[in-house]
């Protein structure tokens, strides 16, 4: 015959009114709060099947949590920690990408003291993208991708394109296209129908 499992007991009133207060919790973690519904309902009298139907879960996922709280107490109904896949990059190395898309490209053209454009390297890119941003941490020996470049980018909310306008120069002959006076000029109004 086969053994029936149960939560084990309550060790005090204030674990059942967590337990209880958590199962029936609508602002909870709803992952916290179906394993408290689980050990709850085990407490109630109802076997792993009949909790499993009326959670519409598989009854080994019934089993787990009831071994899992029975073992651990309520902090057992957590994940555990280092569940996932682990980074294959360290934060070290997330920081030089990091540096590297926030520095100037190496082939990006300055003007030096006399008003020459010069780069520091001419074989170098001129401006950042995903790719040569990808093959510059390649080359500082981090085995990233260009996926994974635009990922830490992104969480991190840095931007690795320089954005232009077309209307300033360094140029002292530049005349601005357009009238002088457009900044004067108020936008249209939409008139209602």
């Amino acid at each position: 015959m086969p053994k029936i499992l149960r939560a084990r007991p309550p060790r005090d009133d204030g674990e059942e009114r967590n337990i209880r207060k958590l199962a029936g919790a609508r602002h909870a973690p709803a992952d916290w709060s179906e394993r408290a519904r689980i050990v709850a309902l085990s407490w109630d009298g109802l076997g792993v099947p009949a909790i499993a139907e009326q959670l519409g879960c598989h009854p080994k996922k019934a089993r787990r949590w009831l071994h899992r709280f029975s073992a651990e107490g309520i902090d057992g109904l957590g994940d555990r920690p280092g569940a996932g896949r682990k980074r294959r990059i360290t934060e070290a190395q997330r920081s030089v990408i990091i540096a590297l898309a926030r520095s100037a490209p190496p082939g990006r053209l300055a003007r030096d003291a006399d008003g020459e454009l010069s780069a520091d390297d001419e074989r170098g890119p001129a401006q950042w993208t995903l790719d040569t941003l990808s093959q510059a941490a390649r080359q500082a020996g981090i085995e990233v991708g260009r996926s994974q470049v635009r990922r830490i980018l992104r969480a991190e909310k840095v931007r690795w394109r320089r954005t232009r306008s077309w209307a300033t120069s360094t140029d002292p002959e530049f005349a601005p296209k357009g009238p002088a006076s457009w900044s004067s000029i108020p936008p249209r109004r939409r008139v209602p129908r």
